[in-house]
């Protein structure tokens, strides 16, 4: 028979795991808003209506759809570029979490 862990290793590994559940509640929020904004960046891209558009009213959908999802998205953030016949665009913005003890700058970079 396997002798019994000691009451406090136990313990320590539920801390442990407790942590990295907290920890992931806090940092997996902003990726899934990024993957909704490069979805959204995707399909703006793969609509053949954007070569009409002027790059103005590119980048505000796209900083209006940021605001909705939450993100910190301003229109300096946002580089939209004409290559032939398609847009090329860009976007780069830092969202900021604050974990109890440790503070994150997730720097993302959607793009299409």
């Amino acid at each position: 028979m396997r002798p019994r862990a000691p009451f406090w290793r136990v313990a320590a590994g539920v801390a442990v795991r407790l942590v990295m559940v907290a920890i992931g509640v806090l940092l997996i929020p902003p990726y899934v808003e990024n993957w909704k904004l490069q979805s959204f960046i995707n399909d703006l891209a793969a609509d053949p209506g954007i070569a009409k558009k002027p790059p103005e009213m590119i980048r505000a959908n796209i900083v209006d759809k940021a605001a909705s999802l939450g993100l910190p998205v301003h229109t300096d953030d946002v580089r939209v570029t004409k290559s032939g016949d398609a847009y090329r665009i860009e976007v780069l913005y830092v969202v900021h979490v604050d974990l109890p003890i440790y503070t994150v700058d997730l720097h993302f970079r959607p793009k299409a």
